[in-house]
């Protein structure tokens, strides 16, 4: 019966050492569960980004680098003024001018007497900027050849300049240039448009 009891003892002391060895490994993690995080294209987004998201499988939005420029749109220039149409003869031009149009009848180049006072404030300011050189542009209305309105707007703006020079503005200081019919005021194919295009215009040219 002792030789009997042997080998029992001994299954007995190999299970026990079995069980001391396998409680003193770690245990392995289960790698069959994934977080919300899992590695791959649905990984992009906040979930994403952070200390967990750090390995070559990791996807994330791109960032600046550092010192980089940010990249901005350009600001749209801002749009000019629009001139108004005048609302009666000598009215201002573009605000930015100081000088004032002068007007003229149909097929005409003589100075009109309502147009005077225009003029006189033209007179004043040039002599108060005694420096500035301008160019008086001649213009018609829409009627007639191109050749004829060329001729009528050159005269157009030597009337004008003799009027200057006549209240003592330098000659050399006014230029004279005419363009016909080419550059309209006002568009229209009446009198209502027409009124405005007869004109001598004042540029400011120099100093």
């Amino acid at each position: 019966m002792r030789h009997g009891t042997r080998p029992g003892v001994l299954l007995t002391a190999l299970l026990l050492a079995m069980g001391v060895a396998l409680l003193g490994c770690p245990k392995r993690p289960d790698l069959s569960q994934a977080g919300p995080a899992a590695v791959g294209p649905a990984a992009v987004g906040p979930a994403a980004v952070g200390p967990a998201a750090v390995g070559p499988a990791a996807v994330v939005a791109p960032r600046p680098r550092v010192g980089e420029p940010l990249v901005t749109r350009p600001t749209p220039p801002a749009e000019a003024a629009v001139q108004p149409i005048p609302g009666a003869p000598g009215a201002a031009v573009p605000a930015a001018s100081p000088l004032k149009d002068v007007f003229f009848d149909f097929d005409k180049a003589d100075i009109r007497e309502d147009q005077k006072a225009a003029l006189n404030h033209n007179v004043g300011w040039l002599k108060a900027s005694a420096r500035v050189k301008i160019t008086v542009e001649g213009h018609c209305d829409e009627r007639g050849t191109a050749e004829y309105n060329l001729g009528l707007g050159e005269r157009r703006a030597k009337a004008v300049k003799d009027y200057l020079v006549d209240a003592r503005i330098a000659a050399d200081r006014i230029a004279t240039i005419s363009y016909g019919k080419e550059r309209p005021f006002v568009l229209g194919h009446d009198e209502s448009a027409w009124k405005w295009n007869r004109r001598g215009h004042f540029v400011i040219s120099g100093h």
